[in-house]
């Protein structure tokens, strides 16, 4: 039979002890669209947190998709077009888990010419030779030869970017808005980020710049200002220096580039009579949502640091655990990107992911769980990394991917945006207060979402603990004599 077409077997054709099977490897996506299709959206399929306090300990694929390729192998290749499902029991014996390769096969037990109906043992079997689904099968075979092309299905992508970034937002749920200072704010994205941001309830606005500037891009963004403090300076470096002295006398507690260089604001950060520098590891942690990745995904650091040597590597490392910490992720499971998966001497990225990991044994880096080298495929895929052989509690479902250097980390985090679908958001961690670099090309939602983590952030005085604790909700007004809009 051609790959090409789909053939049956007819009854007359059928001998008992005939076999036929199908190989599958169960995907993030194959849970994902059964979910979908099914419904079932019980927890220990879908949500990853939840599944960890099962007695899997880990997602596991819902019982009738291995069913589901049973019928697969009934219609499609043995007996094939023409076959009538009579009857069809199942024993579920043992889970299937990401990664997983089923074997799934079908044998004719017996066949009776007077109805035309077959019965067929059924088994579907994983890499370790172990039965997961044994069942039997009775089947009106057909009478009929069909030989037909195959039909192309169309590609399926999930995705559902208004829940992703309803759900990154939820993050800040319930906290108390969080004076940003939005500096330089002489263009239309950053005021509606600014304005969305606290409808929101995310921040109070405040923004830092030439006041005729900041209405001029007011006026043309259709933005009302009414009622936002609005703190007037004569051009960008002012602006820097005025934002970074507030927030280093606790008038904001976060703030945002606006349309000025970063290199501009993050030099500001560094004038000796308003540093809001810390004795952490300055740091940037991009935070992803990715359809086709069943958790959060944390990159760093792909903004801040250039070429970082090892004891740099260690601060951006815990920095970034204890980040994830915040998001409510428990034991977060670290891999250190290179290239490969093996140390070389001639690679630096995979002798540094090493010390890091031994560092961690050492109690240096404290709080998550690492491993590396480990290349990228291996670090998000558990089909990857089982294929390679690799036995690690962080390989396939890692929760932060530590890149080698600034260029990796950018390009990264801009592929999973623009071919990956992944919405994102980022934060600067290790000052005095959190700060959002955004690019000029980021979205509305990627920019909200940043200001959802700053809010997050800033409530956390532990990270930050230069400046005191944040007042209440009932503070409305962080400025003692803001210019009004």
């Amino acid at each position: 039979m051609s790959s090409e077409t789909i053939e049956n077997k007819t009854f007359d054709e059928i001998q008992v002890g005939d076999t036929a099977s199908i190989v599958r490897t169960l995907k993030p996506e194959d849970i994902q669209l059964f979910a979908v299709m099914s419904g079932d959206i019980n927890p220990a399929h879908v949500d990853p947190e939840y599944a960890r306090s099962t007695m899997f300990h880990e997602v596991i694929a819902h019982g009738m998709w291995g069913g589901a390729l049973i019928s697969t192998v009934l219609g499609t290749l043995y007996p094939g077009p023409g076959t009538i499902y009579i009857n069809q029991t199942l024993k579920f014996m043992r889970p299937v888990t990401l990664g997983d390769i089923i074997t799934v096969s079908v044998t004719v037990t017996g066949k009776f010419e007077h109805n035309h109906h077959v019965t067929l043992e059924c088994k579907c079997v994983n890499q370790d030779g172990r039965t997961v689904i044994a069942g039997a099968a009775e089947v009106i075979a057909p009478a009929e030869k069909v030989r037909r092309p195959k039909v192309d299905l169309p590609e399926v992508h999930i995705s559902d970017r208004k829940a992703r970034y309803a759900h990154l937002l939820e993050r800040a749920a319930g906290l108390a808005p969080v004076p940003m200072a939005f500096v330089h704010p002489c263009d239309a994205a950053v005021l509606r980020a600014a304005l969305a941001a606290g409808a929101a309830g995310l921040v109070v606005p405040i923004l830092v710049g030439p006041v005729a500037k900041i209405r001029a891009a007011a006026e043309e963004a259709g933005a009302d200002l009414t009622g936002l403090a609005i703190v007037d300076t004569p051009h960008s470096a002012a602006s820097a220096e005025r934002a970074v002295a507030m927030a280093r006398q606790g008038h904001v507690r976060a703030l945002m580039k606006g349309s000025l260089p970063g290199r501009e604001l993050m030099d500001a950060m560094n004038l000796p009579q308003v540093a809001l520098r810390t004795a952490r590891t300055l740091s940037h942690v991009s935070v992803l949502d990715v359809p086709t990745y069943p958790r959060l995904l944390l990159i760093t650091d792909a903004l801040i640091n250039v070429e970082p040597r090892l004891e740099a590597k260690r601060g951006i490392v815990q920095n970034a655990i204890d980040f994830a910490h915040l998001l409510g992720i428990v034991d977060p499971k670290v891999a250190v990107l290179a290239s490969v998966e093996t140390v070389m001497p001639g690679l630096r990225a995979t002798l540094d992911a090493a010390a890091l990991c031994k560092m961690a044994e050492r109690g240096q880096i404290t709080g998550g769980v690492l491993d590396g080298p480990l290349a990228f495929d291996n670090a998000v895929s558990m089909v990857a990394a089982k294929a390679k052989g690799i036995l690690s509690a962080v390989a396939g479902r890692a929760d932060i991917l530590v890149v080698p250097d600034v260029e990796s980390g950018t390009m990264l985090v801009k592929q999973l945006e623009y071919l990956g679908d992944a919405i994102s958001a980022g934060v600067v961690l290790g000052a005095a207060v959190p700060i959002v670099l955004p690019s000029r090309a980021d979205s509305l939602e990627s920019r909200v979402a940043s200001c959802a983590l700053a809010a997050l952030l800033a409530h956390s005085p532990h990270l930050h603990p230069m400046l005191p604790p944040l007042p209440g909700p009932d503070v409305t007004s962080p400025m003692s004599s803001p210019t009004s809009a």
